[in-house]
């Protein structure tokens, strides 16, 4: 039934008007029926869509009258897993920067004190796992990533078990200081996820595949971490998959100083257990012990017997101090891990063979050496050991730079210039060098002077921090 309503139309005398018209309007009873139907076809449909999204690999359109099996759909996902190159050259001018040139599509995962890093399969990966087809060695951007579900892996590819840890640095896995800040994230992640040690390494550099690490390196990665194959894909054609995978791509990145502190404290206290350094007798000892520890060849001292008299007669007026002189080379991880766990006083040229203070008692103190040049064309890599020195809890007593040496060749070739004088020998200074092992001497006594006092020997390394989930 419908109301309707008349409109009546004034007459001329020239024009007819029409008959007039009846506009009807549904009642509303007919209306509420129309938009009820309306809404439930728009809440069927949005129904539809979140049925999709809940189950992507179980689903299909009624609809439209057809069926897709799960075979189909995961073909079809198969089928669309992209791999990107694992150095994007776009950011060739920053590779260091934002989220990198390795996997540069993928945002970092921060949490607070703790470097950045990312991990799958995760939220953000979308359950997804992470995939290499990474074998050149010498180009980044022939090598590749993807990201696809475990039900759907690339075609070809194989799936490892267990969880990988994936390092990615801009300089290298060799060189101690390197080294160090490439791992030392992981040995963070490694505490707070319970030390349980991956079940390998994938390493790389500018995105090449990478198939060891140097031998000191690798063995702080095995006492603080535990033993784990790196992994070569050797014999591997096809992608690689990874059940598990946490990647870091910025050494130690946001790492807050007391984080980077704990982990070398661990550091040190697993590198003492594993080489039974017995610390004990070490800590009762009444001497202080000042090692020199002397470079062969480049940033070697010219004149080493003059440099070594100089600290020992420095010691003798000292009193309850001795001197040992040790070379680099000669020595054997443990070896270092001993030498540097009894030294007090620290005498060494600048050099990788320095990341070694790390095993020294927090509060021991540092005495570093240059050849000429280096003040002014090393940039800020001339300050590590200060760095290190610093978040390791060690005390560095300033350098020594050789004031004395023939100019460069060529002033305005600064690069060269900086290969030119970056290996030369250092010379000496008697007086200067005499006065200034006799002040760290005297400021070392009086710290270890200090401690009764204090009643708590804060230099010392806790042995707690060789438990797992120990904090600052």
């Amino acid at each position: 039934m419908s109301t309707s309503i008349t409109i009546s139309l004034e007459k001329s005398s020239k024009i007819h008007a029409p008959a007039p018209k009846t506009v009807s309007f549904p009642n509303n009873s007919s209306l509420k029926h129309s938009l009820f139907l309306v809404t439930l076809f728009i809440f069927l449909l949005l129904f539809i869509q979140f049925k999709a999204l809940q189950s992507p690999l179980h689903f299909s359109w009624p609809l439209l009258g057809s069926q897709l099996s799960d075979q189909d759909i995961t073909s079809m996902l198969r089928d669309s897993v992209t791999f990107l190159p694992l150095k994007d050259l776009r950011f060739s001018k920053e590779p260091e920067s934002g989220h990198t040139w390795f996997m540069s599509s993928v945002n970092d995962t921060f949490e607070p004190n703790e470097s950045e890093y990312l991990y799958f399969p995760s939220n953000s990966s979308k359950g997804r796992l992470l995939c290499f087809s990474a074998h050149d060695p010498h180009d980044g951007a022939k090598n590749s990533y993807a990201f696809a579900w475990r039900e759907a892996l690339p075609h070809g590819a194989i799936l490892l078990p267990g969880l990988t840890y994936v390092s990615d640095t801009y300089y290298d896995h060799g060189n101690l200081w390197h080294g160090l800040n490439a791992i030392a994230p992981f040995i963070a992640w490694n505490v707070r996820k319970g030390c349980v040690a991956p079940a390998r390494w994938v390493l790389f550099h500018w995105g090449e595949l990478r198939t060891e690490m140097g031998k000191w390196v690798n063995a702080i990665a095995e006492v603080a971490i535990g033993k784990a194959e790196i992994e070569t894909f050797k014999g591997i054609e096809g992608p690689t998959c990874f059940e598990e995978a946490v990647v870091f791509r910025h050494n130690h990145g946001a790492m807050s100083k007391a984080r980077v502190g704990e982990v070398y404290d661990r550091i040190r206290c697993k590198a003492r257990e594993f080489c039974k350094v017995g610390m004990d007798k070490i800590r009762d000892k009444k001497d202080v012990q000042m090692t020199l520890f002397l470079r062969t060849g480049a940033r070697s001292f010219k004149n080493e017997s003059v440099v070594v008299s100089v600290f020992e007669e420095e010691c003798r007026k000292a009193g309850n101090c001795r001197v040992k002189v040790e070379k680099t080379d000669n020595l054997s991880f443990c070896d270092q891990v001993r030498l540097m766990s009894e030294t007090d006083i620290l005498v060494t040229p600048h050099g990788a063979q320095m990341t070694n203070i790390l095993f020294m008692e927090r509060n021991s103190s540092v005495m570093e050496f240059y050849p000429k040049g280096w003040e002014d064309l090393a940039g800020v890599g001339q300050y590590v050991y200060k760095w290190l020195s610093d978040w390791a809890g060690m005390r560095h007593q300033g350098v020594w730079r050789d004031p004395e040496g023939p100019p460069c060749h060529d002033p305005s070739d600064k690069l060269q210039c900086f290969f030119d004088f970056k290996d030369r020998q250092i010379g000496h200074d008697t007086v200067y060098f005499s006065k200034w092992a006799s002040k760290v001497l005297q400021d070392m006594k009086e710290h270890r002077q200090a401690i009764p006092v204090k009643g708590n020997d804060l230099s010392a390394t806790r042995t707690n921090f060789c438990q797992c989930g120990t904090s600052v």
